[in-house]
């Protein structure tokens, strides 16, 4: 039985199209890189500074009367994230300026206001300073570049120079595919994209080394 009929392709003679759509895709990626860079995107706490809070409740309640609640604290920038049974919140506010301890105290006093027959404990709170955020995207963009200088190094030491060249080059293209369409979807840009980011380079870069030994043989 065959599934899919007529599968011999003009790959070669449709490469013009691809090339258009890669250059878009790189093009993309390179604007995202630049916009995360200059601090523009739409970054995660770890990134900019900020609070994170974790709370549980008694009771399991409704996300849209958090954000009202939060809303009408002052606090509309406010992320609120339900978890488990409805019991468990995350919230998170970017870039905060008030002091020390501050937004999370303020956070739980809006929220014991809001909901007083619905007590809760603090299960975490963690604050980011503006100074570390920046430190850490420096780090995370640093980290990229380097592993990408890795991938050249471990390439030419396996194969040849150009073949290093080469795999960077494919490595670099689906990165910063996924990181344009990521960032101008307007998602949040946080560890976990980075880690993502990272495995797509190690899953690129396993398969250039396949069609590499395939080559060589």
């Amino acid at each position: 039985m065959e599934l899919i009929k007529k599968t011999s392709i003009d790959f070669i003679g449709k490469r013009r199209i691809a090339y258009l759509i890669s250059t878009a895709l790189v093009l993309l990626g390179l604007l995202a890189f630049l916009w995360i860079a200059l601090g523009a995107a739409n970054l995660g706490i770890e990134f900019v500074g900020g609070t994170s809070v974790q709370l549980k409740f008694e009771q399991p309640l409704p996300l849209s009367a958090v954000r009202e609640a939060l809303g009408r604290g002052g606090l509309k920038e406010a992320q609120p994230q339900l978890f488990a049974g409805g019991d468990q919140l995350l919230i998170r506010v970017k870039g905060s300026e008030v002091g020390p301890g501050g937004t999370a105290d303020r956070i739980q006093a809006v929220l014991r206001g809001a909901f007083p027959d619905n007590p809760f404990t603090v299960e975490g709170s963690e604050e980011v300073g503006p100074a570390i955020g920046k430190d850490l995207r420096q780090a995370a963009l640093i980290a990229i570049a380097v592993s990408l200088i890795g991938i050249i190094v471990y390439i030419a030491w396996r194969f040849d120079f150009k073949f290093g060249v080469a795999a960077t080059i494919a490595t670099f293209h689906d990165v910063l595919a996924v990181l344009g369409i990521v960032t101008f979807l307007g998602k949040e840009i946080n560890l976990l994209i980075v880690t993502a980011l990272l495995t797509i380079a190690g899953y690129s870069l396993t398969d250039t080394v396949v069609v590499y030994d395939r080559i060589r043989e």
